[in-house]
């Protein structure tokens, strides 16, 4: 009995030692609390997370590369842009606030080339300039899908007044339509020196398409008697109505750039069966059936992941040009635009400001009607 008393002693303790060290290890291997981070909203979002039309958007002058279209029309970047003077010899360039005035050096010898020979021959008394694109390309931040590599121009086919625009009538002034109605050209407007215009931009081999609306295309047709090899150059494409859109092809040097090809299905009989079709529809429509179609969501935006990665190197280039912004120098500050829309025909002085052209379609273009061509193609086509 008298050795039970100190092995109870030991066991007692023993356990108390046992059940301070469980409790010590326990406590060791305990996590620390999370530290707390910043909201989500102070947190700077990841720049492959950004869309890239506000990458591409924030940059107010051209990459200090060699010239380079990188990638394909609605999907790529632009090096070494150069700028188009907002005034030339037989050109001027509008809304100039958009600093969309910039391009492939091929492409702003082109405009300056269809500009004054135009000018020269008296087929056109000069160019009115849309967008170009952006200093370095890229998606825009508003108003189109392609415009991204610098190879493409709308031009006006309102013709150039024999007075210089001031800053703000550039912003404010409207081009004219050429349709009188969904299926026919206004003939006020759809004049010789339209299809004259047209012609000598398509006949320029750099030249791989021309965008106009169906109606022009068809019009263009009938003018030129028939199928000719300029015309093959020319597509018929939704909207247009009031400009051309130029294309050309990649230029040489431009590694990764990705051209078009030939267009398909410009034939003038194309363009008399679009007619045809679209009359039968407009005058007996069919309701389409009625079928349950799950909303679809939009897509997101390209992030700079989604282009091609030489696009990164553009925009990490140093800039093109001093410290201030080329087109600082021509921005009288006193000069604010105003609202409004008026037309080019009637605008002589200050007038209210214009809705850029590319987001607000004329009224005929809101009418339902089919296109020749499948969704599909039309889609392919403008991209």
């Amino acid at each position: 009995m008298g050795w039970r008393l100190p092995a109870t002693g030991l066991i007692y303790l023993f356990g108390i030692a046992f059940a301070h060290n469980s409790l010590a290890q326990t406590t060791a291997l305990a996590p620390p609390p999370p530290e707390q981070g910043p909201p989500a909203t102070e947190r700077p979002a990841k720049k492959s997370a950004v869309p890239a039309k506000k990458l591409f958007g924030a940059e107010s002058r051209a990459a200090k590369l060699a010239p380079r279209a990188i990638g394909f029309y609605s999907r790529g970047c632009l090096s070494g842009g150069e700028w188009l003077p907002p005034d030339g010899p037989a050109w001027q360039a509008m809304r100039l606030s958009r600093n969309r005035n910039w391009a492939h050096p091929k492409l702003v010898k082109l405009v300056k080339r269809l500009a004054t020979e135009s000018k020269a021959a008296a087929e056109w008394p000069g160019l009115l300039v849309g967008d170009l694109t952006q200093p370095r390309g890229g998606p825009m931040t508003s108003g189109h899908a392609s415009h991204q590599v610098g190879l493409d121009a709308d031009i006006w086919l309102t013709p150039m007044p024999d007075r210089r625009f001031t800053w703000e009538e550039r912003e404010r002034t409207s081009a004219v339509s050429m349709l009188k109605d969904a299926l026919s050209v206004n003939p006020e407007a759809f004049t010789p020196g339209v299809v004259a215009i047209i012609k000598r931009a398509a006949s320029y081999p750099e030249v791989e398409r021309i965008g106009v609306n169906p109606a022009i295309k068809l019009a263009l047709c009938r003018a030129a008697g028939g199928d000719k090899p300029w015309l093959g150059k020319i597509q018929g494409w939704r909207g247009h109505t009031y400009h051309m859109h130029i294309r050309i092809k990649c230029p040489p040097g431009s590694s990764g750039c990705r051209s078009q090809g030939t267009p398909n299905g410009t034939s003038c009989a194309a363009a008399e069966k679009w007619y045809a079709d679209t009359k039968a529809w407009m005058e007996n429509p069919k309701k389409p059936p009625k079928k349950k179609t799950k909303k679809r969501k939009p897509k997101p935006p390209i992030t700079l992941e989604g282009l091609p990665s030489a696009c990164r190197t553009v925009l990490a280039a140093a800039p093109i040009g001093g410290p201030k912004l080329i087109a600082e120098s021509i921005i009288p500050p006193e000069q604010k635009p105003a609202a409004g829309v008026v037309s080019a025909k009637a605008a002589s002085g200050p007038a209210a400001f214009a809705v850029p052209h590319e987001l607000q379609a004329p009224p005929e273009s809101n009418l339902a009607v089919p296109q020749p061509q499948s969704a599909e193609h039309l889609r392919k086509a403008q991209q």
